[in-house]
């Protein structure tokens, strides 16, 4: 059996991207009420800060924050993808099981990054909320409804037309550049 190292840094700030099996599912975005009935239970049970996040329809990435001591994200991502697959089963959604008996929405595992420093943060959450337009879902990040980016604008972080053309800075994003700066 392989076994993961994963970073564990109590009261860090992560980077996570967690995916449905079925890669061609719109379950996240169809069931997006339970998928936040899900997170709120397990943050009220588990405390974590959603830094950012935006929800795709077979995938999301967020950056989390724990508090001081703990370093459990693991535990949460599990209870989590449970109460999605026992919420979803309730509104409807099949869930297919795989030979152990275990729903077969998820797929096992998940992508986790510590992150390092501010600029490290701000090079995810920049990832984070262009993420929607990388996969052509809208043609601008504020055009996705569920994505913290609308926090974002709102906080003053970013302008309402961050990451196009207009954008006060004058910068015409390159999508390529979001994430994968060096």
């Amino acid at each position: 059996m392989v076994h993961y190292r994963r970073n564990l840094v109590p009261g860090g700030t992560y980077f996570f991207t967690v995916t449905l099996r079925d890669r061609r599912s719109d379950a996240l975005v169809r069931h997006i009420d339970v998928l936040r009935t899900a997170l709120l239970a397990v943050r009220e049970r588990s405390p974590f800060r959603v830094v950012a996040m935006a929800v795709m329809p077979d995938h999301l990435h967020a950056v989390w924050t724990l508090p001081p001591g703990d370093a459990d994200y693991a535990g949460r991502w599990r209870a989590v993808k449970a109460a999605l697959v026992r919420g979803a089963g309730r509104a409807g959604l099949p869930v297919e099981r795989n030979a152990k008996g275990e729903a077969a929405i998820w797929q096992r595992r998940f992508w986790e990054h510590t992150i390092r420093d501010a600029a490290d943060l701000a090079t995810h959450c920049d990832y984070i909320h262009y993420n929607p337009v990388r996969h052509g879902l809208v043609a601008r990040p504020a055009e996705w409804p569920h994505s913290t980016i609308h926090r974002f604008i709102a906080s003053g972080i970013y302008p309402t037309d961050w990451a196009t053309s207009g954008s006060p800075d004058g910068a015409q994003r390159n999508p390529g550049a979001f994430g994968e700066r060096t």
